[in-house]
């Protein structure tokens, strides 16, 4: 693959510089909403998968880290990378005992994950995108930053919250012979 998707270089931004792993999901789930036709669509949802899993664990949540990077390491293990520059051998030895210890219920320390990145055009896009920024590829995760930990908390669902309640309450309508 010659042309890299903007969503995907902001994800491997985010994913080794800010460690903002929710952006992550965000960037990438939007790029694949919009192209459901993309060849690399269970690609993208894996690494979707891997980002939030991340987050989860980083944020003590080990259940749902463990269900979301066991569907990732399911799903990527299947997945041409190498197509996206990323070794996936790498990812896979580092996936496999995560999820292993994350099955014993081992009490550790959250470590962060990097993507080995074997493509020079690639790593090239990156290195710009963190310098334009002012960012640091391979930066540690703000374990102290709780805007990133615990940044679903933080966002505004307003919009999510009152179209809920519009469905609801057409719902109702509907049922009641209303409409």
């Amino acid at each position: 693959m010659n042309n890299f998707p903007n969503a995907y270089i902001s994800y491997l931004v985010e994913f080794h510089a800010s460690r903002d792993y929710f952006e992550c999901h965000e960037l990438l789930e939007e790029y694949w909403k919009e192209h459901p036709e993309d060849p690399l669509a269970d690609t993208w949802v894996g690494l979707i998968q891997l980002a939030v899993g991340l987050y989860h664990e980083r944020r003590g949540n080990l259940r749902g880290a463990l269900k979301m990077l066991t569907q990732a390491q399911r799903k990527l293990s299947a997945s041409p990378l190498e197509e996206l520059g990323i070794d996936k051998d790498s990812l896979q030895k580092q996936l496999i005992p995560r999820i292993a210890a994350l099955q014993a219920e081992k009490d550790r320390m959250y470590t962060d994950l990097n993507l080995q990145i074997v493509n020079l055009k690639v790593s090239s896009l990156c290195q710009e995108a963190c310098e334009s920024r002012g960012l640091i590829w391979g930066a540690p995760s703000p374990l102290d930053d709780d805007s990133i930990i615990h940044r679903h908390t933080r966002r505004d669902r307003s919009d999510v919250i009152a179209a809920r309640k519009e469905a609801y309450t057409a719902k109702n309508r509907e049922r009641n012979g209303l409409s």
